[in-house]
């Protein structure tokens, strides 16, 4: 197998581009990951000593069940980087107090607005189709925030007058919905998890055409729930409203979404596998339940193989749920690229 590839440029990058978001099958997804595979070993500094020190060589590497996904901890501490890519734009997490923040350096914003765009669309319609009520306090105040650069551009897409943000005026939002539902807008109220709670302790609706997209997490505000409790929780205030979750982090450039049970649906170009918590390159002794890798092909330029924090379980049909965060131990062959 010829192991060495071009690197993307100016002139290749849109057929690229267009490849990986025109994926529809398997064979379309295995081939486009085997070639991303074979782009960052031979052009990402990181990624490539991240191979090395596991023993990893591009000529053994046939299937994406066999492709090494790099600690998403390692973005911490290291630029993960195509070597001629450069920019010093970048999304960080959101991290704890004291903890260092992880950085998503960004070459191409436009191919995040690419990615997220057709996702959506690929599980809820068109953008303009909706009003955007978004309720992101923890990140709207954070400068490098992901989810908010998404939000914006949905809010942007609706084109309607009443599809904003909302930082902690709830009692404008409640009634922005009430205008919305008066003229019987179809509406997403996209929220992080504690604002979606002290909002629904204050306010009642009860409106079919609402839904309610949760981005998980309480950051510290309030006590950790499980999604079934979250969800059950605002059920009491939305009764009527389906409730959907956003499944996402700053080192993907694409997100999966659960619009029942909690079970999270991926993109066609995004795929999540699972390993061993112990061992970056041992499938779990159960087959189906482990720690998560992800394959997310709109990395062109940062790296597409990660493997999370998060522990779930993964079906056949290759939709998945979320259980919960690993304890932090370091991987097997990672704590060099850690520190």
């Amino acid at each position: 197998m010829n192991t060495k590839v071009q690197k993307i440029t100016e002139h290749n990058r849109e057929k690229v581009y267009s490849k990986v978001f025109s994926i529809r099958s398997h064979a379309d997804f295995e081939e486009a990951a085997l070639y991303m595979f074979r782009l960052h070993y031979q052009y990402n500094p990181v990624y490539s000593k991240f191979c090395e020190i596991l023993h990893v060589a591009p000529e053994s590497i046939h299937s994406i069940a066999n492709i090494p996904c790099l600690p998403v901890n390692v973005f911490r501490n290291h630029k993960v980087l195509l070597e001629y890519a450069n920019t010093s734009d970048y999304f960080e997490s959101s991290g704890t107090s004291g903890s260092v923040q992880g950085r998503h350096f960004v070459y191409d914003f436009e191919l995040y607005e690419r990615s997220f765009l057709n996702g959506f669309r690929h599980f809820c319609g068109n953008p303009e189709d909706y009003v955007f009520m978004a309720l992101l306090p923890a990140y709207l105040e954070r400068p490098h925030s992901s989810l908010v650069h998404m939000a914006k551009k949905l809010i942007e897409k609706s084109a309607d007058a009443l599809s904003e943000f909302y930082l902690y005026d709830h009692e404008k939002l409640n009634e922005n919905l009430k205008k919305a539902i008066a003229l019987n807008k179809n509406i997403i109220l996209f929220g992080v998890s504690f604002a979606l709670l002290d909002f629904a302790a204050k306010y009642s609706i009860d409106y079919p055409d609402l839904i309610l997209m949760e981005t998980g997490g309480m950051k510290g505000r309030r006590e950790e729930l499980t999604r079934e409790e979250l969800h059950a929780e605002l059920k009491k205030s939305f009764p009527s409203s389906e409730i959907h979750s956003e499944y996402g982090m700053t080192e993907l450039l694409s997100q999966a979404y659960s619009t029942e049970n909690g079970i999270f649906q991926s993109p066609p170009w995004m795929k999540v596998l699972l390993r061993d918590i112990s061992d970056p390159l041992s499938t779990p002794p159960n087959r189906n339940r482990g720690a998560l890798n992800i394959i997310d092909l709109a990395n062109v330029w940062s790296c597409p193989f990660l493997a999370t924090d998060d522990m779930g379980i993964l079906h056949d049909d290759g939709s998945f749920e979320i259980l919960g965060r690993l304890d932090y131990s370091v991987m097997r062959g990672c704590n060099v690229m850690i520190d």
